[in-house]
């Protein structure tokens, strides 16, 4: 039986729910694109240059937020490579400021920046494998049910002392990121496969432990 794909948005119509979105893009013509197609859906969008100027872009909107418990974007658009500072070392400086924080990355080498976002941010993040078309970015930012589902897996993940999967269990995970983007009809096959390897990580890392 052939699955149905999500069924993409139409670019004409506003969306339901304005979001806050902060995009880092060096390449100019790129991030214009991204600010013109996210605008025209209702979106109030920040464009930063590059790592820098979004680290500074978002710790002043978190000093200007009256609402310190929530976060001043509903999501953050990075990517992964820029000059200076990388889309990953901005994620960083963006967690240690606010752990809620949603953040996108956009890659052209999703298995290398998930293995280095797992290490690194002990978390599972959002990835969008470059090239994309503009209206799977409007997708994916405006699909909340992959965001929270991926929240519930981080929870879990956030009890876990020493979460470091191991290359086989890296490739799974990335499976299952690839099986949620594919659409809704995914989206419960790709988190189960998800949370299997997390739980398979975890007995691993308890296993070497005794």
């Amino acid at each position: 039986m052939v699955q149905k794909q999500i069924a993409e948005p139409d670019i004409g119509e506003l969306n339901q729910i304005q979001l806050r979105i902060l995009i880092a893009e060096d390449e100019h013509s790129i991030a214009a694109q991204y600010k013109l197609i996210l605008e025209k859906r209702g979106h109030q969008v920040r464009i930063a240059e590059d790592g820098e100027q979004c680290v500074k872009v978002y710790s002043e909107a978190m000093k200007e937020s009256n609402d310190h418990n929530n976060s001043p974007f509903d999501v953050v658009v990075l990517d992964y490579r820029m000059p200076g500072m990388d889309g990953m070392e901005v994620a960083e400086h963006i967690l240690r400021i606010n752990p809620k924080q949603r953040i996108v990355f956009a890659s052209a080498y999703v298995k290398e920046s998930l293995m280095e976002a797992v290490q690194r941010l002990k978390r599972i993040v959002e990835f969008m494998q470059k090239p994309f078309r503009l209206v799977s970015l409007v997708g994916a930012i405006e699909d909340r049910k992959i965001c929270e589902e991926l929240e519930r897996l981080n929870a879990i993940i956030s009890q876990v002392k020493d979460f470091n999967p191991a290359p086989e269990q890296i490739r799974e995970l990335l499976d299952g990121l690839n099986r949620i983007q594919r659409g809704r009809d995914y989206l419960i096959d790709g988190i189960k496969k998800i949370e299997d390897t997390i739980k398979i990580s975890c007995l691993t890392e308890q296993g070497n432990a005794t």
